[in-house]
């Protein structure tokens, strides 16, 4: 079956992909477009061809079924090439999403216009690589080197405004395909512009490429490709356009077969089925448009923004004024935070919290689809919310608990039509973190847990299902995580020592600096929750510390000092002289040898939760760490390393 077909208007041959579901660039479409191109430059009707895409999107780049297979011909780069040189000018017309290899391929069109709504991007370093088919060498030839560095480096995508007001982009359309014709056929009246390879790249002073190196190595934080991606946009800038073509070809030869894009491929993928689970496919998830949400504090405040940015319409309940008012100021900061970074206009803030309906009358969530509780970690808090909930939901609406460690199946004990409720963990800032952990109890219906994963979609998560235990699979890591963390201290491993092996590892901050920023007084009262209930939990050095009130950043001291209205940890001589009777003397232990400990720690953790179910599939408790706790995605988390040491 073809891939393209080619029609006609007038002197414009319209060249249309149609490879669904994304019209990725297998080797049968790369084929069909290279003879395509001596097709029409043998028509001597034809003055320009368009080309576009069938379906919701442009080229979304390469066909994921040959990732780490070695490429076949014809290559992208000689197919880019190609395009470049027809003899017959090329437009683009962009709609959807023109990635990767689908985007060097406009970039090898004479011209590209954009439907409003599209977006262009080299997401390769997210892989592991960098371009392979001129992204590096073409991008700053046509956007100049600080535009071209920013979205080579990162791998993020611009919108159509914004790839025009770069030069990625001619022109933007409302009717792509007709303005697309007629933009080739008016600029056939004028002389045409240089193809992209034989045009200048503007110079940069010289401060800019130690500027960049350390801009980006610093966000990279250990990946390897937005650093090689770094080198390639340089030799673009300083050498010829062949000589930096086959260097970026190099590269991307190079870095195809290293651990961190084995390691990036498998979270790619991993990522992919967790938003479309195999046994859910034929489930159907039940409507869900009005959210109502119990609980205003800092994670309902950012459930509720989350919802909104979905297009959610949402509904605060709170216990008293006091409270509501108090939700609605938390609501008010993120909405504030995302107008000064520019997410968000000034009139749509206001119109959010203008939409939002708030009350303290349980009665108000009675047109609620799907209601979120969001109240404090105690299990009659949370059973009495559910009370409420099963005398004034809907019969149909379902319900959603978003506890972090308690027992879904005792907060729904004696809930009416128990099979509507399930347990949504989302993760703070729920709406900044990407991870919602989804926990069915043995009544939940499949169309109730469907409705969580399609929930997870419509707000932009990574969702991961898991059974029941004492912090599901991503706060019984941390807990393990925070052990072992203990048990080097103990030995004698100093706590900076330990925060800067795991910082080393690719970690945004080692164990302790993340209790303190987090309060150590939580993990704290669940431990003399669990005590009181009559469990034997031994004492741990962060019980001694939050005993002496070090409590974290927010008491000026846990496992660190902290100055007053600063945030860098400094070393503490009261923890030392608090800790003493505990700790050994310190066996200098590598930062490699710390980090493999704590990894090796996390691994075990995730198989115990392997063998008992509480997981689908290590890949699964990868995407925890990732997306929950900022696991390196570039090491392709805990699981995934354990199984490459050992196979």
């Amino acid at each position: 079956m073809a891939l393209t077909r080619i029609e006609r208007d007038g002197e414009i041959a319209i060249l249309t992909i149609d490879n669904p579901p994304v019209n990725a660039l297998s080797q049968a479409l790369r084929q069909e477009l290279w003879d395509a191109v001596a097709t029409l430059d043998a028509d001597p009707s034809v003055a320009a061809v368009v080309l576009t895409c069938a379906g919701r999107t442009f080229i979304a780049g390469a066909d994921v079924t040959e990732f780490g297979k070695p490429p076949q011909p014809p290559h992208l780069p000689d197919l880019v090439d190609r395009i470049e040189g027809a003899a017959r000018p090329w437009v683009a017309a962009i709609h959807g999403s023109a990635l990767g290899g689908g985007f060097e391929i406009a970039m090898g069109c004479r011209f590209r216009v954009a439907a409003r709504a599209a977006s262009v991007g080299l997401p390769e370093v997210t892989l592991g690589v960098v371009p392979g088919a001129s992204g590096t060498v073409r991008t700053p030839r046509l956007a100049g080197l600080r535009a071209a560095v920013t979205m080579v480096t990162t791998g993020k995508p611009v919108r159509a405004s914004a790839a025009l007001s770069m030069g990625l982009v001619d022109a933007l359309a409302d009717d792509l395909v007709p303005e697309a014709v007629a933009f080739a056929r008016d600029a056939l009246t004028r002389p045409l512009p240089a193809p992209v390879s034989a045009r200048a790249i503007a110079p940069v002073e010289d401060s800019f490429w130690t500027e960049a190196e350390a801009a980006t190595r610093k966000a990279a934080r250990g990946a390897e490709a937005p650093l090689r991606a770094l080198a390639c946009l340089r030799r673009a800038a300083e050498a010829p356009f062949a000589e930096a073509m086959a260097f970026e070809r190099q590269t991307f030869l190079d870095l195809r077969g290293s651990d961190q894009a084995a390691a990036l491929r498998h979270v790619f993928f991993a990522e992919r089925a967790a938003l479309r689970p195999a046994r859910l496919r034929d489930v159907a998830p039940r409507r869900v448009a009005h959210v109502g949400v119990i609980g205003g504090g800092t994670m309902g405040a950012g459930i509720i923004a989350a919802c909104q940015d979905a297009g959610l319409a949402v509904t605060l309940i709170e216990r008293d004024d006091e409270a509501l008012a108090r939700g609605l100021g938390n609501l008010r900061a993120i909405l504030d935070g995302s107008v000064s970074r520019g997410r968000l206009t000034a009139e749509a803030a206001s119109a959010r919290l203008e939409s939002l309906t708030v009350g303290t009358d349980y009665a108000a969530i009675g047109t609620c689809d799907l209601v979120i509780e969001a109240v404090f970690e105690q299990i009659e808090v949370k059973r009495a919310v559910f009370d409420a909930l099963g005398r004034h939901a809907r019969p149909d609406a379902v319900l959603a608990t978003n506890t972090s460690y308690l027992d879904p199946r005792a907060i729904a004990r004696g809930l009416p039509r128990p099979e509507r409720f399930i347990g949504l963990h989302f993760f703070s800032p729920a709406n900044v973190m990407r991870l919602l952990e989804i926990v069915p109890i043995p009544e939940t219906a499949p169309d109730v847990l469907a409705t969580g994963f399609d929930l997870a979609r419509r707000l932009g998560k990574i969702p991961v299902q898991s059974g029941i235990c004492d912090g599901f699979i991503g706060n019984r890591i941390l807990k393990r995580t925070r052990a072992e963390a203990e048990a080097l201290l103990r030995e004698g491993v100093p706590i900076a020592a330990v925060d800067a092996a795991m910082r080393a590892h690719g970690m945004a901050m080692g164990p302790f600096e993340a209790q303190d920023l987090g309060g150590l007084d939580i993990a704290f009262l669940q431990r003399e929750g669990a005590r009181a209930a009559g469990q034997d939990i031994p004492e741990t050095l962060g019980d001694i510390l939050v005993r002496a009130g070090r409590k974290g950043q927010k008491t000026g001291g846990g496992w660190y000092d902290y100055a007053p209205g600063q945030r860098r940890p400094m070393p503490s001589a009261a923890v030392a002289a608090l800790l003493a009777p505990h700790v050994a003397p310190d066996p200098g232990l590598a930062p490699e040898a710390i980090a493999r400990r704590i990894i090796d720690a996390m691994a075990a953790e995730g198989q115990a939760i392997l063998d008992e179910g509480i997981a689908a599939s290590a890949s699964d408790i990868d995407l925890v760490k990732i997306h929950g706790y900022g696991y390196p995605r570039w090491r392709g988390g805990p699981m995934f390393q354990k199984s490459r040491i050992n196979p």
